[in-house]
């Protein structure tokens, strides 16, 4: 039997605990930033704060010693995920409703396109760019080469024509005599 490689043996992953602990954190420290903006230094008295920093302490000590049961290096590093989306709420005072709305990175480059394929439509009818400039010279060169084969057959058909009536007045001389 083969055995697998070295890779990946030491994979640690996040279990879904951690991660709900990490999220309750952040969703306390952001309340708490809240309410010191919106309560001002008045608030600090306030004994549901209190009561809320003593539960948040508690979830800390658990998150500690959590961390302390880590070995090695990782205990010193904060690993942060970024593929974790954390969610911000904005108040409806926040909201910019009347402010133009952002494109995307795609729907700009179809709009920049889109313009800049009528410009060139309007500037090629206009017989400006160099495409144009070459299919009006291309049309030139055919309307003289139809002119001048138009000509060949005009003088074709006068030959044939006065050969014809030549043909008859031999033939009317010939008859005559």
């Amino acid at each position: 039997g083969r055995k697998g490689g070295h890779k990946g043996r030491a994979r640690q992953y996040t279990s879904p605990e951690e991660i709900d602990a990490q999220l309750q954190a952040e969703k306390q420290k952001a309340r708490e930033e809240e309410e010191q903006e919106d309560g001002g230094e008045g608030a600090t008295g306030d004994p549901k704060k209190d009561k809320k920093s003593l539960d948040s302490d508690e979830s800390d000590e658990d998150d500690e010693d959590y961390q302390q049961k880590r070995k090695g290096v990782e205990g010193l590093i904060d690993i942060e995920n970024p593929n974790r989306v954390i969610q911000t709420t904005k108040k409806v005072t926040q909201l910019d409703l009347d402010g133009p709305k952002e494109l995307s990175r795609r729907e700009r480059e179809e709009i920049e396109k889109q313009k800049a394929k009528e410009r060139y439509m309007k500037m090629h009818l206009a017989g400006k760019t160099e495409q144009a400039k070459a299919d009006l010279a291309r049309l030139a060169i055919i309307r003289k080469q139809r002119e001048e084969a138009a000509r060949k057959k005009e003088e074709e058909r006068k030959a044939k024509d006065e050969a014809a009536m030549a043909g008859k007045r031999l033939q009317s001389l010939s008859l005559n005599k």
